[in-house]
């Protein structure tokens, strides 16, 4: 499997994205949950166990929704750092006096282990990480033979507004390059997963100020192009962003991209067989060289 990183992604960027304090889930990941979650409805299989990967930038609330449609599935909480883990147990813990909370099944804030669940659930996570195959691979060893991966993504006409805005404007790119839909089920497949479905939709989102649409931006993620600009940029050019903004539809389009694959049981490997007579044996023996 190729381990080539995006070659628009600093790791040390995406590295302090992945250390971020944790926050309350933007609402487009909330959304772009809700809808994959529906995508489960497609999906014959039932798993008994699953894990929520990165659950808290990806949609606290959508947890809520995959457990009630697996009220009787163990759950791994799968997060990198303590905060995260702690801030999910408690976004996550129910009333003591509330009666689902006895009859509910087993939630485990840890990473899962090896083949220890049948679905993996990762939310909006790819395209912000450094190593994405080195991420599909762990996400294959978490998953039992026939498990399931259900996972989420923004694509390459993200932010087309803001690119055209920024080049116009002779300004870095306002963030590093989304990965093509084709290129994830390729990656899938080298990753050892089997029947990669990938699909994608628009959402575009309006805002009332500028103020408020680069609010939802920094919620989302951060700019992980190496080429972006390596100072702070100042509160005059602050000021030109918002006026320009404000000169175009408050728009911005997010490409949002959908996937599924099954992890398949090992292949075995048969080695090629040479079938050779009681007498074409002997003649190869006697034709090797004696010791001296």
């Amino acid at each position: 499997m190729s381990t080539q990183r995006p070659p628009t992604i600093d790791p040390r960027a995406a590295q302090r994205w992945q250390q971020m304090p944790p926050a309350p889930s933007p609402w487009l990941h909330e959304e772009v949950a809700r809808r994959m979650e529906e995508r489960l409805g497609w999906i014959k299989c039932q798993p008994t166990t699953w894990a929520h990967w990165a659950p808290v930038r990806g949609g606290l609330q959508a947890h809520a929704l995959l457990a009630q449609r697996y009220p009787s599935a163990e759950c791994y909480v799968a997060e990198a750092l303590t905060e995260g883990v702690q801030y999910a147990a408690k976004k996550m813990a129910k009333p003591w006096w509330k009666p689902t909370r006895w009859n509910a099944a087993a939630t485990q804030y840890a990473m899962p282990g090896e083949g220890a669940v049948q679905m993996l659930w990762a939310n909006m996570a790819l395209h912000m990480v450094a190593e994405p195959q080195a991420l599909m691979a762990q996400w294959h060893r978490a998953l039992a033979v026939d498990g399931f991966l259900m996972f989420s993504c923004l694509g390459p006409d993200t932010l087309q507004e803001l690119r055209a805005l920024y080049q116009r404007l002779g300004w870095p790119a306002p963030s590093h390059e989304f990965t093509d839909m084709h290129d994830w089920g390729d990656m899938l497949g080298a990753a050892g997963f089997a029947e990669p479905v990938m699909d994608m939709e628009r959402i575009t989102l309006s805002f009332e100020t500028p103020q408020r649409l680069l609010q939802e931006l920094r919620g989302l993620g951060r700019n992980l192009q190496p080429q972006r600009f390596s100072g702070l940029r100042g509160r005059q050019w602050l000021e030109q962003l918002q006026k320009e903004i404000q000169r175009s539809p408050l728009q911005i389009t997010f490409e949002v991209i959908y996937g599924h694959a099954f992890k398949p049981a090992p292949r075995l490997t048969v080695r090629a067989e040479t079938v050779l007579s009681l007498a074409q044996m002997r003649e190869t023996l006697n034709q090797r060289k004696t010791f001296p």
